[in-house]
């Protein structure tokens, strides 16, 4: 059996790309097969529907496998259409969070077939067995499919425990100098080498997260957290050094470091490991105090250039809607910390809830003010999966949930508006805000980049 998977593009307006980590997961248990295997990449080449067609058109396949994330939603219904009208008789299957959150909605309304649930990667292995066998796929674990009956759901799939056992990406099956020079992209300033000669990669160190925010749907969601062995993790950092000379790694994960144990763990593999390279992860907003200077200077000397934990509001009322278990106290205590050993913080800011008032807004933005940082802010995007969809929903917010989806947008964009503000005060409150933190800070940002931001630099550096 030949599937074909494609790359979707989320972002043509911007010119950085990032491996599909996700995607090359599952070439990579797939190429372990008797399946043949084609890729086309949409995201490295910014390819058009036109263009994908006409590729499609001179690939004999037999299934096809796309997915991401649910704001993608509308790529993967045009998508879908176009591989059903290039051979109808392929099979159309999706993947990622667009499949986990709404599986229903999915194979209701667009031409995909089958909707694997959550871990992908030996869900859709058995299943290219039974369909080139021609056995009934009511028997693989992890899957929603159509019928003439309707849609079916089959068991749940048991999660890998030792995410150890999933082999490593197959990094040959995709254009790797197109991502390592593009990749570079996404590093931010201060630079720790001149930027060509940056060669930047993402690893994954670890599946799922260790809490359950309100607003925060991923495809690991449902499963509990768990993360690589330093060993593994230091493994693939060698294979990619001496096979790609990467020299940046942005460890990709929701939730790279939740214990100071773990921290410590992976910190003392790189030292024992003798890999230089520089790196990014993301942490807890209250994982460090000054109690951990030594382990942060090992952090530090270890290349981390910065660490992104979310403050998402400075408002306690506010954060315990989110379920987020964070005292802004100690994030401020961090950032502190983090300063003090040289790491970079990054943190993200969800506006909009529906206790949200001005008063709200200033604090957290004021919080931000005061301790020099310039945030990825964005407004409350209700996803589905979560309490806060569930809460639009019952409110009449979302009257009718496809016309949601094929307008989604990104999380900057201000789709519905669940405070009781009139929404264009929402925004210029928002932006009123940024603007006064782009201006301490001496930011080139225009007023259109004040949300959408993307790489930014001091002025001063000009």
């Amino acid at each position: 059996m030949k599937i074909l998977l494609i790359n979707v593009c989320l972002r043509d307006d911007v010119d950085k790309i990032l491996f599909p980590v996700g995607l090359g997961y599952i070439a990579s248990a797939i190429s372990r097969t008797n399946h043949e295997l084609e890729i086309i990449d949409m995201d490295a080449h910014r390819m058009s529907y036109a263009e994908l067609e006409e590729k499609m058109r001179n690939i004999d396949y037999d299934a096809v496998g796309l997915g991401c994330i649910v704001t993608g939603y509308k790529i993967v219904k045009t998508i879908s259409k176009i591989a059903k009208r290039v051979n109808p008789k392929a099979y159309v299957i999706a993947g990622n969070s667009v499949a986990s959150s709404i599986p229903e909605i999915l194979l209701k309304n667009t031409d995909v077939d089958i909707a694997v649930i959550g871990e992908g990667d030996h869900t859709i292995v058995e299943l290219l067995d039974f369909l080139d066998q021609g056995k009934d796929i009511q028997d693989v674990k992890g899957i929603y499919y159509k019928t003439q009956d309707g849609i079916k759901a089959t068991a749940g799939r048991n999660i890998v425990d030792n995410i150890d056992d999933i082999p490593l990406p197959n990094w040959t099956l995709f254009e790797m100098e197109r991502y390592l020079d593009m990749s570079k992209e996404y590093v931010s300033e201060p630079y720790p080498m001149p930027q060509e000669q940056i060669r930047a990669f993402a690893v994954n160190t670890a599946r799922g997260c260790a809490f359950n925010c309100t607003f925060c749907y991923h495809v690991f969601k449902e499963e509990k957290y768990r993360f690589r062995s330093t060993e593994s993790i230091i493994e693939e950092i060698r294979e990619l050094q001496e096979r790609f000379g990467v020299n940046y790694i942005n460890f990709w994960d929701e939730l790279t470091f939740f214990s100071k144990k773990q921290t410590h763990d992976l910190i003392e593999g790189i030292e024992k490991s003798g890999l230089k390279f520089f790196w990014t992860a993301s942490c807890r907003g209250n994982l460090f105090t000054n109690k951990d200077m030594d382990l942060l200077k090992r952090i530090k000397a270890a290349g981390c250039v910065g660490l992104g934990y979310s403050l998402e509001s400075a408002n306690k009322d506010i954060l315990k809607k989110m379920n987020k278990k964070l005292d802004p106290m100690d994030f401020i205590k961090q950032k502190k910390v983090l300063d003090a050993a040289g790491i970079i913080t990054w943190t993200s800011l969800v506006i909009g809830y529906p206790e949200e008032t001005e008063e709200t807004i200033n604090q957290t933005f004021n919080l931000c003010f005061e301790n020099d940082i310039y945030p990825s802010a964005g407004f409350l995007l209700p996803q589905p999966g979560t309490p806060i969809y569930q809460y639009a929903l019952e409110n009449k917010l979302i009257t009718n949930e496809e016309e949601y989806f094929l307008d989604m947008g990104d999380r900057q964009d201000l789709r519905i508006n669940m405070t009781k503000m009139p929404q264009d005060k929402l925004e210029e409150c928002v932006n009123s805000n940024l603007k006064k933190i782009r201006d301490k800070l001496d930011l080139d940002l225009s007023d259109e980049q004040l949300l959408k931001s993307g790489k930014y630099r001091s002025k001063a550096k000009q």
